[in-house]
């Protein structure tokens, strides 16, 4: 291990490694989707990702006889330092991410960097891997490596988790995706509860609209830090993320894709679902050049794809756990499964993450007939 050495990553050429880095550790797994370089360097450049606005982070990368070997983040969220400590963070939480290394002595060097980072930080308990922002890719892959990942959505390989737990880490919090075939009608007792939500008059539920974009996502981020407050990991989502979310994700928004619900005109839910932007991403191998933003583009004018994904649901807090949020959910859900088969040729859905203690959203992903198909597995240490 002597020629092994650690490194804070510091410079705009050591960020491009970092980032380039995955590309050769998964080159040989057939389901493991390479993101777009520009945006993987975004996440990580402070000046292009609003996480930062509160948050800070240190990248190391390992290198071997001057070659990259491994990397790691290690990032402190002060807005989760405010959280309930019931709710996952709380004071004294650090997390670290954007784990890949060579072999296990590697990860366990980096590790140990990255923890003692937090601890010069004040941190006295960490939770990984969380890259970056909760909101980002939280969580291990322990179960579904036969997929490809969705957008917005982490792969990672197996032998991870074993050396993950050989490190002292246990699990706190899973997460997971709920798969299901859109092509398929719902059972009968989930189609009778829509008729009656559409045959009531005190229920809208409608498109968003594109040309009001930022007053839409007002809308919607106000439910949304309204419905997951009370969750395991919960963050509230702050205007500079959503500013660059909506930069990013604007390409992929769709009026059809993503509902409203009003109750007495007021909004009171929200389901976001956007095509599976890996699957046109993919073949481009991380860059747009030469030729890889003009079929890119031309994807983007009229998508059609196998999987349609829904990253976020909402429902007020004060309805959660009536009768009315899951009317509610299954009036947004149906409205956007048909649009999905009729306007976009999609085949199949992917639901989360969702928590696995989350009973009304696993309910209501069993009551549509879907099968949980990706696990992802939060751990934690006292550092």
């Amino acid at each position: 291990m002597s020629d092994l050495s650690i490194t804070p990553v510091t410079t705009k050429s050591e960020r491009k490694a970092f980032v380039d880095l995955p590309f050769r550790l998964y080159a040989d797994d057939p389901h493991w989707v390479p993101p777009l370089k520009g945006e993987a360097l975004g996440l990580i450049t402070p000046e292009k990702n609003g996480w930062f606005s509160h948050a800070k982070a240190q990248l190391f990368l390992a290198r071997r006889d001057g070659r990259v070997v491994g990397r790691i983040s290690a990032h402190i969220d002060t807005l989760a330092l405010e959280m309930p400590a019931a709710q996952g963070f709380g004071p004294g939480v650090g997390q670290w991410g954007l784990m890949d290394a060579e072999d296990e002595d590697i990860f366990r060097t980096l590790l140990a960097r990255a923890e003692a980072w937090l601890r010069e930080q004040g941190m006295v308990r960490a939770l990984g891997p969380i890259s970056m922002s909760i909101w980002e890719e939280p969580g291990l892959l322990i179960q579904g490596f036969d997929q490809a990942p969705t957008v917005m959505m982490g792969h990672h390989k197996p032998v991870y988790r074993e050396w993950i737990e050989r490190a002292g880490y246990r699990p706190v919090k899973q997460l997971v995706t709920y798969e299901l075939d859109i092509t398929q009608e719902f059972p009968p007792i989930v189609k009778r509860i829509i008729r009656s939500g559409e045959n009531n008059k005190s229920i809208v539920v409608r498109e968003v609209n594109k040309k009001r974009f930022d007053e839409e996502a007002a809308i919607i981020l106000e439910i949304l830090n309204d419905a997951w407050s009370d969750n395991w990991g919960f963050v509230p989502l702050t205007p500079p993320e959503i500013k660059d979310v909506g930069v990013k994700l604007k390409p992929i928004v769709f009026n059809d894709l993503i509902r409203i619900a009003e109750v007495d005109g007021r909004p009171v839910a929200f389901m976001i679902t956007l095509p599976d932007l890996n699957e046109a991403i993919r073949p481009l191998n991380g860059s747009l050049l030469p030729f890889g933003w003009a079929k890119l583009l031309l994807w983007l004018r009229k998508p059609r794809v196998r999987t349609m994904r829904v990253p976020l649901m909402g429902v007020r807090k004060e309805l959660q756990s009536s009768r009315l949020a899951s009317q509610l959910a299954f009036m947004m859900i149906e409205a956007i499964r048909k649009a999905s088969v009729a306007n976009y040729g999609a085949s199949r859905g992917e639901i989360g993450w969702i928590l696995d203690d989350n009973q009304g959203m696993n309910s209501i992903a069993t009551a549509i007939e879907s099968q949980v198909n990706k696990v992802y597995q939060v751990y934690e240490r006292t550092l």
